[in-house]
């Protein structure tokens, strides 16, 4: 995926929310990274996956240098806690747990499927009527990783709370929520093509427009609401254990997925 990135002023110039903040998720293979102060914001959608560990810190330091942000400056370090990939998980956890316990700032846990329901929709107004989202991620294995969302205004409350699901169970869910659907969103739409549910009357949006400003809205609130915790309470949401398959599950995987 080819990177993307923007930096933009803050139009209407400093704000009671508008505390430096620095956001980051390497739970897929896009990272994400914004930094967003008083003035200016910078974000950054790269790539991820293998990379992230290597390129997570100095995309860190790109979006804090072109928000015109030094990292004393940042009042709380958001991260993307999961679920998703296990090595992009831990990066991320222990680089915000660093930055945390170097800065003695508090950090900002965001679930990482409530940051591609949050790009899905957009940003929100106060006024806004609910809208609720399925979030599917693929968790390989054949597997999903999934919730429901609902966001009223600019509050969203975990109607599913993130699991791990079997295609089954997943279009079980599904099913039994259509009607309230806005739409379904996430990279399962693609891995799993039309083996994956489309509830009638629900939109469908398989990529990601802006994850960075997606997470960065989230962080916000977040700061808002004050969910802030200590650096040394943060952890990773792991939703699997094992996280790789033997050849004998691999080959019967593939079997079992050519005669579904």
């Amino acid at each position: 995926m080819a990177s993307t990135a923007g930096i933009a002023p803050n139009a209407d110039g400093p704000r009671v929310d508008d505390a430096p903040l620095l956001a980051f998720d390497t739970s897929t293979d896009v990272m994400a990274v914004a930094a967003a102060g008083p003035h200016r914001s910078c974000m950054l959608n790269v790539p991820g996956g293998a990379a992230a560990s290597a390129q997570l810190v100095p995309q860190i330091v790109h979006a804090l240098t072109e928000a015109r942000l030094a990292l004393r400056d940042l009042a709380a370090i958001s991260f993307g806690r999961g679920p998703g990939a296990f090595t992009g998980l831990r990066t991320s956890c222990a680089v915000a747990q660093g930055l945390g316990f170097g800065l003695g700032r508090p950090l900002l846990p965001i679930d990482s499927l409530l940051v591609v329901a949050e790009d899905a929709l957009g940003p929100a107004s106060p006024e806004g009527p609910p809208a609720r989202v399925a979030v599917a991620m693929d968790a390989r294995m054949d597997e999903i990783y999934g919730a429901i969302y609902e966001r009223a205004g600019v509050a969203w409350h975990a109607l599913l709370p993130p699991a791990l699901f079997t295609l089954a169970a997943w279009n079980a869910r599904l099913e039994s929520e259509a009607a309230a659907l806005r739409c379904v969103a996430g990279s399962a739409l693609a891995a799993f093509g039309p083996r994956l549910h489309r509830p009638a009357g629900a939109g469908t949006v398989p990529h990601e427009t802006d994850r960075a400003a997606a997470l960065m809205r989230l962080a916000r609130r977040a700061w808002a609401k004050g969910v802030a915790m200590d650096a040394a309470d943060a952890l990773p949401l792991y939703l699997r254990d094992k996280v790789a398959l033997t050849t004998a599950e691999r080959v019967a995987a593939r079997a079992a997925g050519t005669t579904a």
